[in-house]
């Protein structure tokens, strides 16, 4: 009543039968982490007080960070919040796994601490733990910066560090880690690499995509997994396109691994991108254009996707289609002609690829294909180490 019909009170609705689900499915030793920033902080709170009970809140966790515009009219705003909640009255907290060093004007104080004495007791009697400082409640941690090499293009990734700080502090290896939010796969990289067992959940499929390309990148062969819920046959996708033909279109742009174009450009017939290098001092990027088809298809859908093709001066377009390709499709197709690569072989200008084709096996022709190196569609994540080191420090 207090809120009335408005964006906060849909968020809080959405969040709260997520909420609930979330604690029926967590042990009884178990603990939950929620980030918010401070726009909706204190009405999350009450939702998880109600959930969870206020006696299992354990911190509300600062996070701060520098950087961000300065308002002339406010303070800065320069930290995000992040509530911790236990299930039950026992649960795991490891807090020497996250300690801290302590900073030099501590360990000049505690090296030259004036004792405090009455009669012939020393009541000052602390030592700096061998570990570090016990961890508090502000984290100090900068966000990705835009250059960074971790940064993959998410527009709400975390840093690897804070979810590792989190696992770390509230898990045992073997553990299972959830993240029903889990975006570009943050969370479920650093659970496997601290050999945590992990669950991650997202509502689109290019997210889905984000976090396979991920694992692959990050741990090659060694990981495996199984993904649930996307389309494994031509009735499921035909089932998706029926439900939704722009997840059918991201879907099927993961299949050639294909770049959604971003949903704030003007819609200019292409719904793809694939980027490559071929020449041999791989100075130029190359461009692959794609076209995504649920509905019926004909031969001048051939001719547009040639039109687009030119106008954006790409290599190769692609057609995929859920629907049978007519003939007269594939005459127009091939009447187009072929693109030359440096590398010395050709490849079919215009190319058709039926939903069943690419379920078969079958991939865009195209240069130096399977070769990952000569891809540049998207941000290749950081190869994991076997031996990573100890924690990296929060500035």
């Amino acid at each position: 009543k207090f809120l009335g019909s408005n964006d906060m009170m849909a968020y809080l609705v959405m969040m709260a039968i997520r909420l609930q689900e979330l604690h029926r499915v967590l042990k009884p030793t178990g603990s939950i982490y929620l980030h918010c920033d401070p726009t909706a902080s204190h009405y999350l709170k009450l939702v998880m007080d109600a959930m969870f009970g206020h006696k299992n809140f354990r911190n509300e966790i600062i996070w701060y960070y520098r950087g961000g515009g300065v308002s002339k009219k406010r303070f800065g705003r320069r930290h995000d919040i992040l509530y911790f909640y236990a299930k039950g009255s026992e649960w795991i907290f490891n807090p020497n796994q996250i300690r801290m060093p302590y900073s030099v004007d501590t360990l000049e104080r505690l090296r030259y601490k004036a004792r405090a004495f009455r009669k012939n007791r020393v009541y000052d009697t602390y030592e700096a733990h061998p570990l570090g400082k016990y961890p508090d409640d502000v984290w100090i941690m900068q966000p990705i910066m835009p250059s960074s090499r971790e940064r993959l293009g998410y527009p709400t990734q975390k840093p690897e560090k804070l979810l590792e700080r989190i696992m770390k502090a509230s898990s045992n290896e073997g553990d299972i880690v959830l993240d029903p939010f889990c975006g570009c796969g943050t969370t479920i990289v650093v659970a496997e690499r601290l050999e945590r067992k992990w669950i991650g959940i997202d509502i689109t499929h290019l997210a889905i995509s984000l976090m396979e390309y991920r694992l692959k990148d990050t741990f090659g062969d060694s990981v495996s997994y199984e993904v649930k819920g996307i389309p494994t046959s031509i009735q499921d996708a035909e089932d998706l396109a029926s439900r939704d033909r722009f997840q059918f279109q991201s879907w099927a742009l993961s299949l050639v691994k294909a770049k959604p174009e971003p949903s704030d450009v003007a819609d200019k017939g292409i719904d793809g991108r694939i980027y490559f290098h071929d020449d041999p001092e791989g100075r130029q990027t190359k461009e692959i254009v794609i076209q995504v088809k649920s509905g019926q298809v004909k031969r001048g859908d051939i001719a547009t996707l040639k039109g687009d093709t030119e106008r954006e001066k790409a290599q190769i377009g692609v057609l995929i289609t859920l629907q049978e390709p007519t003939r007269g499709m594939k005459e127009e197709a091939v009447s187009s002609g072929f693109y030359k690569s440096p590398l010395g072989k050709q490849y079919p200008k215009i190319q058709i690829l039926t939903i069943e084709e690419l379920f078969n096996g079958k991939s865009i022709e195209r240069p130096l294909e399977g070769i990952a190196a000569m891809d540049r569609t998207f941000k290749k994540a950081k190869r994991h180490k076997e031996n990573p080191g100890e924690q990296g420090e929060m500035f």
